[in-house]
């Protein structure tokens, strides 16, 4: 439990880098029943619209490949967690080191 204490600050440091807390405190409940993570290594954007983005990813090995997770959010969420990606990309880099892009894949994947 503590180790969820320090990822969860961690986060809210990272969340509200510039910005003040808010002044209460929510509380993110992370179910022990939830199996392992799944490996992704595309992902696809369908149909943005004014309201949602709707994101797929994936896993795809040479020819073939699976959807793992699909996860729907508005534009003002998205564009916290691309910041939020986008601040831990720069600060890997600068403990690590440039990380290298990975080869872009085929845009249609054969889903729509």
């Amino acid at each position: 439990m503590k180790k969820r204490a320090i990822k969860k600050a961690l986060f809210n440091k990272l969340l509200f880098k510039n910005k003040t807390m808010p002044e209460q405190t929510q509380e993110i409940k992370i179910a022990d029943n939830i199996p392992g993570a799944d490996y992704a290594n595309f992902m696809q954007v369908i149909n943005p619209d004014k309201n949602e983005f709707h994101l797929n990813f994936g896993t795809l090995s040479g020819t073939t490949g699976r959807v793992v997770a699909k996860i729907i959010t508005n534009p003002g969420h998205f564009k916290r967690m691309a910041v939020l990606m986008n601040d831990l990309v720069v600060k890997y880099e600068t403990q690590f080191g440039k990380i290298e892009e990975a080869p872009e894949f085929n845009k249609e994947i054969g889903f729509k």
